[in-house]
């Protein structure tokens, strides 16, 4: 079952992992042609700025003039040299235009004619294998009027997508970062929760073989004082009684620790039956009394009423209220009292039991239904236990569909409050 679990938890964490990364993807994709279109819009207006400044006689066209027609009239330069220098100066010139139009990338180009006649050339050229995007630019004006000739500005560039992908960083890093440490965190969960159950499932183990280990002695003790009460002298009597009592209570202990390890596990689930459960209250309230005679504290109960019509499992409740008195009977003050009183309230069963004892702090109190928590007094666990009580109490009354409420104050008492639900048909007022 764990295992299947398991599987389905990977399995739907993979699938959402897969759709983050589909969607991203389609994100990458619609970013990518935004940005195309955006870098379209740009080399537009930069062609358009780049075409009009070339377009009257100044300095710069000028000079690309007197590079094309290969003149050294107006220069005491060689035609080689001038050449080179309209090359660079145009390569400046057109790298000034696009950064005031936002783009940053590199380029090369090319000045020619429609008859493929070359001019000029930029100083950085591509490989020719290498992947490139032309954007042609038809001048008008001075320069083609002094060539004669159709002329045409091309720029040219490479492996727009890195661009466009670095412009696009300050999303696409994040996300694969948040997405990565998604996975990590799942994966750390996913190790941890796994551990965590095997270590619960070692300690169950670990008590189920101990509780059943103390088997064989307590059978033995308990034959013993059979033997006993048989063989005995009858002034002998009461000895016995309290051997067999105090027997009873820690096989009761034994079967706590073991139904305790089955209700996690959920390998015996409840049955719950119709009952009356005011005579198994009674029959509580009964043994306890006897033990507070023997033990010399105050006891007293008040049931209220003439029937407690519940669904229930008799054993696991009365089980759990006897935690809660015998928690009550541990953690008591000089004179020990503790009253168990039960009413009806609504459509609900309300089982109290209260005492005057050490009390707990509000931090405790959220704490006590923990499993192996006790209840300490500074470093010193005051009251011996295994700290099982009310996490079996809880988990029974969960159960039951029922719920446990806890009224503390620090040295001056607790009480411990059981909700049941009614049946329907219960007849009390």
């Amino acid at each position: 079952m764990i295992l299947e679990k398991r599987k389905i938890y990977i399995t739907v964490f993979i699938i959402a992992i897969l759709g983050l990364f589909i969607v991203q993807f389609q994100y990458l994709k619609i970013g990518l042609s935004l940005a195309k279109v955006q870098f379209n819009k740009k080399i537009a207006v930069a062609g358009e700025n780049i075409k009009q400044d070339l377009e009257s006689e100044n300095q710069l066209s000028f000079l690309i003039g007197q590079a094309a027609i290969k003149s050294d009239s107006y220069f005491k330069l060689s035609v080689d040299s001038i050449q080179d220098a309209s090359r660079y100066f145009l390569n400046d010139f057109i790298t000034y235009r696009l950064s005031k139009n936002g783009i940053d990338t590199d380029f090369a180009y090319r000045l020619y004619t429609r008859d493929s006649t070359f001019y000029l050339k930029s100083p950085i050229s591509f490989k020719t294998e290498t992947a490139t995007i032309s954007y042609p630019i038809e001048l008008e004006g001075y320069l083609p009027t002094l060539l004669k000739k159709n002329i045409v500005l091309e720029l040219q560039f490479k492996d727009l997508n890195s661009h466009f992908l670095y412009q696009l960083n300050g999303l696409t890093i994040p996300s694969l970062l948040f997405m990565v440490i998604i996975i990590i965190i799942f994966i750390w969960v996913l190790k941890s929760f796994y551990w965590q159950k095997q270590v619960i499932t070692r300690t169950n183990q670990f008590i189920n073989n101990l509780t059943h280990e103390l088997r064989t002695p307590l059978f033995s003790i308990s034959l013993a004082s059979k033997i006993l009460e048989e063989q005995g002298e009858p002034k002998n009597k009461p000895i016995i009684d309290i051997i067999k009592k105090q027997l009873k209570r820690l096989n009761q202990h034994v079967d706590k620790v073991l139904e305790l390890g089955k209700l996690e596990f959920q390998k015996k689930p409840f049955i719950l039956k119709k009952i009356n459960f005011k005579p198994q209250l009674n029959s509580i309230c009964s043994d306890f009394q006897d033990l507070a005679k023997l033990e010399g504290f105050e006891f007293s109960h008040q049931l209220q009423g003439d029937s407690y019509f519940i669904n229930a499992e008799s054993t696991h409740l009365e089980n759990a209220i006897n935690n809660v008195l015998d928690n009550a009977r541990k953690y008591v003050s000089n004179q020990p009292k503790i009253e168990l009183s039960a009413f009806i309230e609504g459509k609900n069963l309300i089982i109290k039991v209260s005492d005057n004892g050490i009390g707990m702090n509000p931090n405790e109190k959220q704490l006590v239904f923990k499993k192996y928590y006790r209840v300490s007094n500074g470093n010193l666990h005051k009251t011996k236990g295994y700290g099982l009580g009310l996490s079996y109490v809880k988990e029974v009354v969960s159960n039951h569909k029922g719920k446990v409420k806890i009224e503390s104050e620090l040295n001056k008492g607790t009480a411990v409050m059981i909700t049941i639900p009614l049946l329907k048909t219960h007849g009390n007022d």
